[in-house]
């Protein structure tokens, strides 16, 4: 697998991540991890990275 291809899918894959945090948010579903449960900045901060990972991976993935 060229670099390209590597970029674009990983690219693919944060961004399902951010979307996937962002529907968290907006739909205020309640996320629980062995008991405890995830406040809900942990998902805003979820959101700004891997949307930042996303934007750049696409980005460098056509630049090439």
């Amino acid at each position: 697998m060229d670099s390209k291809k590597y970029s674009l899918i990983t690219s693919l894959l944060f961004a399902v991540i951010a979307t996937l945090h962002l529907l968290r948010l907006l739909l205020s579903w309640e996320a629980v991890i062995g008991g405890w449960r995830v406040p809900e900045w942990f998902s805003v901060a979820a959101f700004a990275v891997a949307g930042f990972l996303s934007y750049n991976g696409f980005r460098l993935g056509i630049r090439k």
